[in-house]
């Protein structure tokens, strides 16, 4: 009783403003992945319907990625110098993940949807350096498990939404599935946007944008910061490639419905929900570097088992497992990034880490792609495992942030 007494006097001396801040954006947080999930649920049903090789599938999500990597750090410098306006900034990600899917799905061939997946990775742009700054800023003490609590409405929304959408493609069309989706888009921009109204009234923004500018050259020449910056390249590398043919690998070659390919899918992030907060609490409590490099090599080899594993217990067992690291390690990478950062360039650092790192990943799912092609679908998931394992070992000698007694 005495601990439950003192996390909640903890959570009240928050304050209101910060739990309004933190509830809104994680709740958002939750739809833009549904938007995210969304994605690799309906790419086979897209692949078949458009007839695309696996290059093709592979430049879809290269599209994405190039996008977000292209504008992360000029919409993570104009949520920095337009602090007042995130709100709205935050509201414009859902239009554009629901614009992106009627696009694909009113016009189906495969430049709109090349052009589609462009803008779910804008929305992705225009969400993340603007909401993780904004968490930044306003826990700087908590700043790994405020962003562990926001990334809970992600993985909430990862795992629901396959089951969702995998049952939304056995009853409608995909492309009706792919248009309705502007709808729930509208609704909840408008929700988002009047969420956080009023929030960021008082926000002053940096005090000059050649100040900015200067910062971020700094922080571009700080040896720390580019390694940790080298450690969410070789993570995100990894990440995409099981996001993109995994699905594939699922539904082509084990002969999974759509239905059954969303079970799998909410598996893979199930874990997450809980894992996130403890390992949050753990990194800000002990350091980075002691959950980063474990949980690093743990996943890499979770990767590689993908290939061996037996369809059935043996794969969602595996499937389960990497539930736990899959998106949780890319929050507390995100934390380190934050940590080298200057107060005030907050929401730029993450868009200059994710510059830096997405145009190396960008070609990664094309290259996967090769790979399947001339070798099988397990050579996917064994490069994969091969690049967060060498992520891991990359952080390893690095001086990190070492936690508090908090």
């Amino acid at each position: 009783m005495t601990k439950l007494k003192i996390s909640l006097a903890s959570i009240r001396g928050l304050g209101a403003g910060r739990l309004k801040l933190l509830s809104v954006l994680t709740v958002g947080h939750f739809f833009i992945h549904w938007f995210q999930q969304f994605y690799p649920v309906v790419l086979p049903s897209v692949k078949a319907g458009l007839g695309l090789n696996d290059v093709q599938v592979g430049a879809l999500n290269s599209a994405r990625q190039f996008i977000m990597g292209a504008l992360d750090l000029p919409l993570g410098m104009l949520a920095d110098s337009a602090v007042r306006y995130r709100g709205l900034i935050l509201a414009s990600a859902l239009l554009s993940m629901g614009s992106a899917y009627l696009l694909m799905g009113a016009a189906p061939v495969f430049f709109w949807a090349l052009v589609g997946s462009a803008l779910v990775g804008l929305g992705t742009s225009l969400w993340h350096p603007a909401a993780t700054a904004s968490l930044s800023n306003r826990f700087p003490e908590r700043r790994a498990t405020a962003i562990a609590i926001h990334g809970m409405g992600a993985t909430i929304g990862d795992t629901l939404t396959p089951i969702g959408v995998g049952f939304l493609l056995v009853t409608f069309p995909w492309q009706i599935v792919l248009e309705m989706q502007i709808v729930p888009a509208l609704l909840l921009g408008l929700l988002v946007w009047r969420g956080l109204a009023g929030l960021f009234a008082d926000s002053g923004a940096h005090s000059s944008r050649a100040a900015q500018v200067r910062e971020i050259v700094e922080l571009a020449k700080n040896p720390l910061f580019l390694w940790v910056s080298v450690n969410m390249g070789l993570l995100q590398m990894g990440r995409l490639i099981v996001q993109t043919f995994l699905p594939i690998y699922l539904q082509e070659h084990l002969g999974y419905s759509p239905f059954v390919l969303g079970l799998y899918i909410a598996l893979q992030h199930a874990m997450g929900t809980i894992s996130q907060p403890i390992l949050g609490f753990l990194s800000d409590r002990f350091g980075r570097k002691a959950v980063l490099v474990p949980s690093f090599i743990t996943l890499g080899l979770l990767f590689v088992l993908i290939a061996v594993a037996a369809p059935g217990i043996q794969l969602a067992l595996v499937i389960g497992a990497i539930g736990i690291f899959f998106y949780t390690l890319l929050n507390i990478v995100i934390a380190t990034v934050m940590d080298v950062a200057g107060a005030k360039i907050q929401a730029s650092s993450y868009g200059l880490t994710s510059l830096l790192t997405h145009m190396v990943v960008f070609p990664t799912p094309m290259v996967a792609g090769f790979l399947v092609g001339k070798y099988g679908i397990g050579s996917a998931f064994l490069l994969a495992g091969a690049l967060v394992i060498l992520g891991g070992l990359v952080v390893a000698p690095l001086r990190l942030y070492r936690g508090s007694e908090r």
